[in-house]
């Protein structure tokens, strides 16, 4: 995927989930957060961030906070994101998918992708990664109770019948594993595991990403134990 237009800017202040601070040409503007994440180590006073102007004029927040640099990388933070990079990922996730949906309900959740090739049924769930842990991407980095509740449901859709997947999308390069942050959320990790036991497929990608793009690249393995 690709932003019409990105201004850079330096972080300032985070005063709460979605507000942001930035200097830009020399004037601070209040910004919109679009990861409601902790990201405390991405979001450091003088960080290099990207900006796109919001949609909507009218607005308070002028601009919308998408990517930041760290070190040599840079780290997508838009939320939206990671479902429109796996929108263009699915064909090559599932090759031969011939049914694409989005936003799909199954008993008490309703999952990001339903899709259907020739032999499966499957119900695709997504979170997007921006934790980067010496090289290991890990997720979640604050207390997920919806993330748990999908995996759960992702259980049970396997059970009646389905495929059933999550993929997660890691919004950077330099990444060697993915693992569940089980030091930040317990319940989390022990639903993962559950879930890969009852045959729901884990899925870990990587992104090439720039100031005003993001796309799938590379499998990156998943580390269950």
């Amino acid at each position: 995927m690709k932003y019409k237009k990105i201004i850079p800017a330096r972080f300032i202040s985070r005063p709460n989930r979605f507000t942001a601070f930035a200097e830009i040409d020399g004037r601070q503007e209040q910004c919109h957060v679009m990861n409601t994440g902790r990201m405390r180590e991405l979001l450091v006073p003088g960080a290099e961030i990207f900006l796109c102007p919001a949609e909507n004029t009218k607005r308070k927040t002028k601009y919308d906070v998408v990517a930041v640099r760290h070190g040599n990388e840079i780290v997508n933070i838009d939320s939206l994101a990671p479902n429109r990079v796996a929108a263009e990922y699915i064909p090559t996730l599932f090759p031969g998918c011939k049914l694409i949906r989005p936003e799909t309900k199954f008993g008490n959740s309703r999952f990001d992708f339903y899709i259907e090739d020739s032999f499966d049924k499957i119900f695709l769930e997504v979170k997007g990664v921006t934790l980067n842990c010496a090289g290991e991407a890990r997720f979640p980095d604050a207390p997920t109770l919806r993330g748990t509740k999908h995996l759960h449901e992702l259980a049970k859709a396997k059970a009646a019948g389905f495929r059933a997947a999550v993929l997660f999308v890691i919004a950077m390069k330099g990444i060697n594993s993915f693992a569940p942050n089980k030091e930040t959320d317990a319940a989390f990790a022990a639903a993962l595991f559950a879930a890969a036991d009852a045959g729901v497929e884990i899925y870990a990608v990587d992104c090439t990403v720039t100031p005003d793009s993001i796309t799938a690249d590379c499998k990156i393995p998943v580390r269950m134990e």
